[in-house]
């Protein structure tokens, strides 16, 4: 359908820059005079923008915002923009058609067939066109020539509307997810992934290391900021009360002479804050492991058979949602000495010299010297490779690897294997998970993996969480874990208190035939009001 619209003389900008920018931050925000804004398209000198309603192109001048001119779409739903340098490409879903414009003359001077049926986005590389299409949810390089598929791989989720090439990578904006996704166009993978800043979001474009995205609910266009110096964000923030309780109940004939239970201390780090002093009943004595982990140690003697104890410790936390925002060519070669030595060792649990071990590494990684391109491909070949299964016990990396399929915990060790073989640094950490309502219980627990990059410190990765179906998926947990957690543990091998375990471990001596049994379960209670009155009254043990 098209219809024609006032010329604008001038357009509203709207500064929205935060103090401390991060990616997928707002630096501008510019109201559109088109009711139906789609494909967006940067030239060096002016933008162009798409309207799908009135099948026109419209030339900005990006300094006063007044509307230079209006060329006719040759398509009658056009959706996808990009510049090549002297050609204007567009993309019409609705004939499943690929067009070159002169914006000089207006003419089409090239119209190809897609070889996808819906192309929604289009990018020049300098090179080659790409091509996103969400009816078959693909990502196409493609020859401008004759439209020849060069190389394809799946979107990242499932609605894909445009893509732009910037800084060496492809930006992909998807409506369904609300997320802009940074892409390796080599790979396909998902390297970074922003929130888009609006509620449909459709066109883009790259300016000048910036992004711009047309929002077509919002009718704006949004200036994002896709490079700084803040490495990470948190959000969604969840206060609450976490109640871990274990109750230790003697059974057999005969006596348990000595049990000790041991709980891993949390504390503040990035994402999660302690909010009181925690509290426990009854006291115990404070320790710390080889791996710098705090315990909280209760002792008990002579329980006869039938006889119980129970250990608790409360916490009030803010737990958040964490999303580092890394650049591989940003990561550092050079890795401190003392994490080198304590997280590049080998462990029974790792055996990293193993030739199973070995052999992944030298056919995954290969050549690869980056930190991050070796962790991410071996948790790729991991995703790939694994199947999440409760199978009991816990085995050596090189077994659980080669049967295919293990626990978070094996998960986590295969990883640790891996990574630290092909040098690079990992441990894992351990936590308390909300399990679904905000009041809720958990006795399963998790753990997952925490990677050490030069320039960014320790980054989680969750190749558990991480093994789906989606690139979206896959890439949002190489870097980020959601607010669910109050991590407890840092570790990295066997612990002289906690063994292989975490969150919680207990050793006891005992005469005759007795054994313990042991039953530990973590309640999470929501807070609204976190005062210190408030907290202390929550916080008290003996009170239910």
């Amino acid at each position: 359908m098209r219809r024609s619209v006032p010329v604008i003389t001038a357009l509203l900008t709207l500064f929205c820059t935060a103090a401390f920018a991060v990616p997928g931050d707002i630096e501008e925000k510019t109201p559109l005079p088109f009711g139906h804004p789609t494909g967006v398209a940067w030239t060096g000198r002016t933008l162009w923008i798409a309207d799908r309603k009135t099948d026109l192109f419209y030339e900005i001048d990006p300094g006063s915002g007044s509307v230079l001119r209006e060329i006719e779409s040759p398509g009658w739903f056009p959706s996808g923009l990009a510049w090549d340098g002297s050609l204007l490409w567009s993309t019409d879903p609705g004939a499943g058609a690929i067009y070159a414009t002169d914006p000089v003359t207006g003419h089409t001077v090239r119209t190809l067939e897609s070889p996808t049926p819906s192309p929604t986005g289009i990018a020049w590389d300098e090179n080659a066109l790409w091509i996103c299409d969400n009816k078959t949810d693909r990502i196409l390089n493609i020859d401008p020539a004759d439209g020849t598929t060069i190389v394809s791989f799946r979107a990242p989720a499932t609605d894909p509307r445009s893509i732009v090439f910037g800084n060496g990578y492809l930006w992909c904006s998807d409506r369904v997810r609300d997320c802009i996704y940074m892409i390796d166009p080599v790979s396909g993978m998902v390297v970074q992934v922003l929130d888009a800043p609006g509620s449909f979001t459709w066109g883009l474009a790259w300016r000048e290391g910036f992004l711009l995205n047309a929002d077509y609910q919002d009718d704006a266009l949004y200036r994002i900021v896709t490079l700084d110096d803040e490495l990470f964000r948190t959000s969604d923030p969840r206060k609450a009360i976490v109640d871990f309780t274990t109750e230790a109940v003697a059974t057999g004939t005969g006596r348990i002479e000595k049990l000790d239970i041991f709980y891993a201390v949390p504390s503040d780090r990035p994402g999660q804050k302690i909010l009181a002093d925690l509290t426990y009943r009854p006291e115990p004595v404070m320790k710390k492991d080889s791996w710098d982990q705090k315990i909280a140690a209760f002792s008990f003697e002579g329980l006869e058979p039938g006889e119980s104890v129970e250990v608790t410790m409360k916490a009030a936390v803010e737990a958040s949602a964490i999303r580092y925002f890394i650049r591989p060519d940003r990561v550092g070669k050079k890795i401190p000495r003392n994490i080198r030595e304590k997280y590049l060792a080998d462990d029974i649990k790792y055996d990293i010299t193993h030739s199973y071990i070995q052999g992944i590494v030298d056919e995954v990684v290969g050549d690869e010297e980056n930190l991050y391109w070796k962790a991410r491909k071996l948790y790729q070949y991991l995703i790939a490779n694994m199947e999440y299964k409760l199978a009991g016990g816990w085995n050596t990396a090189p077994t659980v690897l080669e049967r295919r399929n293990g626990s978070c915990s094996e998960y986590t060790f295969s990883f640790i294997a891996l990574c630290r073989a092909a040098g690079v640094p990992a441990r894992y950490v351990g936590s308390l998970v909300v399990r679904g309502d905000d009041a809720s219980y958990d006795d399963v627990f998790h753990r997952w993996n925490e990677i050490y990059l030069p320039g960014y410190g320790w980054v989680p990765v969750d190749a558990n969480a991480g093994d789906r179906d989606l690139p979206a998926d896959q890439g949002a947990a190489f870097g980020g874990i959601s607010n669910r957690f109050l991590i407890t543990t840092e570790g990295a091998g066997g612990s002289e208190y906690l063994g292989w375990s975490y969150n919680h471990e207990n050793k006891w001596v005992s005469s005759g035939k007795c054994t313990v049994r042991m039953e530990s379960i973590a309640e999470w209670e929501p807070v609204e009001d976190t005062s210190e009155d408030m907290l202390i009254l929550k916080l008290r043990c003996g009170d239910d």
